[in-house]
């Protein structure tokens, strides 16, 4: 087998802008969407968080399936890009409906609406997100350039959060009718979503054919076992189970947090919405540049001992939150800073991590089932999101929490500190546990890695030798 020539810078920026086109809808999601529907749209926190809870459970259960087709997809563009290309316009589509108040006269017909549009925008999310994760398994083989196209994703990610945020705080300053304000939001992440998907096929169409090349053929491979068989396989491998928790516990703490920071900002400290996005602004900001450090360290150590040194500093800024009162500002936004540093490091060591397990799968199994692994580990994180939204609705609704209203009741203020900061500190510190269990490091992969060429090379010459002793309809 010709040996991979170095993944180009270029191929790197070309797949990172991919993430642009899901994590820009999926962070103003993030960030505002709990608020929309309780102050904008005006459901009650409960029917909120259930439309919340619908959704990511309907989002979860989708997952392997498309990950799975995507694994099975033969076409002339391979087995990712159709999903990618294809579900890109109903995903542009459904980013702007989600921002639309319905005209409904009830909180029952408004909850309906909301409810539909989840199963469509949710399937659409997944068709374009999920393979393009599992791209990455695909444009790269070698431990440090893996890392290098997912600290690229990651940069972008983050800076998606950044765009978004920088996009809400220009529309709020010139649009004062807060329904415009989120529907104008959902029209420019719409239609940047459509150029976005266009620029990364475009951009990593050729080395993805590269790596193929180095691959045995797909074409003639019997077909593969049903899906529930594979998920049970799936989960029977150790290493993933180590990455599947550390990256349910890291997601939870981070977007608990960013669901709560409008009403921490809001309710407890008593700032302008300025200071929401400001405060966001001032962790993923410091969480981008931070990017590049772990990266450096990352090459130097190994991606387990990196998640090691930065989810503490995360989990003792956050859980430093609680402590903050109002007046703190400077204080507030210094464990922001903190938080940044260490947050980085959930951006990139999971889906690091994740093509290294996917080649020790296919060492053991012969199957390569990016879509199917990537699904898996999505699937989890998105059920266990759900409940904990889902949980952070009912609990503002449980203490009284009152939209729009000038003062709240104590119990929503301290439930409000509660899931702001101890429990997503909490939720990181499981997640260190995982990690210290995780078992492939760089010299581990090297042994993996060198076995699976073996591995490759002999199917090659059984594919060889099978083409020459097939019979020649000529002869």
């Amino acid at each position: 087998m010709a040996k991979l020539p170095p993944l180009p810078f270029s191929v790197k920026v070309f797949y990172g802008v991919g993430e642009l086109a899901a994590a820009v809808p999926a962070s103003l999601s993030a960030f505002f969407v709990l608020y929309f529907f309780t102050t904008v749209a005006g459901l009650s926190p409960a029917l909120a968080g259930s439309v919340l809870l619908f959704g990511r459970v309907w989002d979860a259960i989708n997952d392997p399936i498309i990950g799975w087709l995507s694994d099975c997809t033969r076409s002339p563009l391979g087995r990712r890009f159709p999903w990618m290309l294809g579900g890109v316009i109903p995903l542009a589509i459904c980013s702007v409906l989600l921002w639309v108040v319905p005209p409904f006269s009830t909180q029952m017909g408004v909850f309906a609406y909301y409810i539909v549009l989840s199963i469509f925008a949710f399937a659409a999310f997944t068709a374009v997100q999920l393979p393009y994760t599992a791209l990455a398994a695909e444009l790269a083989d070698d431990y440090d350039e893996r890392t290098d196209l997912i600290g690229m994703k990651s940069a972008f990610s983050i800076g998606a959060s950044i765009l978004a945020l920088v996009m809400a705080q220009i529309v709020f300053a010139r649009v004062a009718d807060p329904a415009r304000q989120y529907a104008l939001l959902g029209m420019l992440s719409a239609s940047l979503a459509l150029v976005v998907i266009g620029i990364c096929v475009a951009g990593t169409y050729r080395r993805y054919w590269q790596v193929q090349r180095g691959r045995p053929s797909l074409a003639g491979a019997a077909a593969p076992p049903a899906l529930l068989n594979q998920l049970r396989t799936v989960f029977r491998n150790s290493a993933f189970r180590q990455v599947l928790g550390l990256y349910l516990c890291g997601w939870m703490s981070v977007q608990v947090t960013a669901a709560m920071l409008p009403y921490f900002v809001g309710a407890w400290m008593g700032l302008p919405a300025t200071h929401f996005a400001q405060m966001a602004l001032a962790v993923q900001g410091t969480a981008i540049a931070m990017l590049w450090v772990w990266d450096w360290v990352t090459k130097r150590t190994g991606k387990r001992t990196v998640f090691l040194m930065g989810a503490p500093l995360a989990a003792i800024a956050l859980g430093g939150l609680a402590t903050v009162q109002p007046g703190q500002v400077v204080w507030m936004y210094t464990l922001g800073v903190i938080a940044g540093m260490g947050v980085a490091t959930l951006y990139v060591v999971p889906f690091a991590m994740l093509p290294d397990v996917i080649d020790l799968d296919e060492l053991n199994t012969g199957l390569r089932r990016e879509g199917l692994y990537f699904s898996a580990l999505v699937f989890l994180q998105k059920l266990g999101l759900a409940l904990a939204l889902f949980i952070s609705g009912q609990l503002l609704s449980w203490t009284g929490y009152l939209a729009n209203a000038p003062t709240q009741p104590v119990a929503a203020l301290n439930a409000i500190r509660l899931l702001i900061g101890p429990l997503p500190a909490l939720l990181l510190t499981v997640g260190l546990w995982f990690c210290y269990r995780y078992p492939i490091s760089r010299d581990r992969h090297q042994q993996i890695l060198l076995a699976l060429q073996q591995q490759r090379q002999q199917q090659f010459d059984q594919e060889a030798t099978a083409s020459s002793d097939a019979p020649n309809p000529g002869a």
